[in-house]
């Protein structure tokens, strides 16, 4: 679970202007924390179908921004996939 200070945290790093909040730039790197935070979760808890089902929409979903990102900003899409290991 993202606590509000490691989503600042988070903005701050990947914003692209002052009152940035919800770029896709800043999606896909909050989603990307989620789902690694869940993934460990799983791996302890391997029954827990409906976090699991959590998961799978969570990176649909950051799939879908990638391939956004990847039709109007490619320069941005490589820094950021390098900066998240994607």
């Amino acid at each position: 679970m993202l606590t509000t200070r490691k989503k600042k945290i988070i903005i701050n790093e990947y914003k692209v202007h002052d009152k940035d909040t919800g770029s896709t730039a800043v999606q896909v790197a909050l989603l990307s924390r989620q789902i690694a935070d869940l993934t460990s979760h799983l791996k302890k808890n391997k029954k827990d179908n409906i976090s699991r089902r959590g998961l799978l929409k969570m990176v649909g979903k950051r799939r879908r921004l990638v391939n956004y990102l990847e039709k109007v900003d490619p320069k941005t899409l490589s820094s950021l996939t390098k900066k998240l290991d994607l």
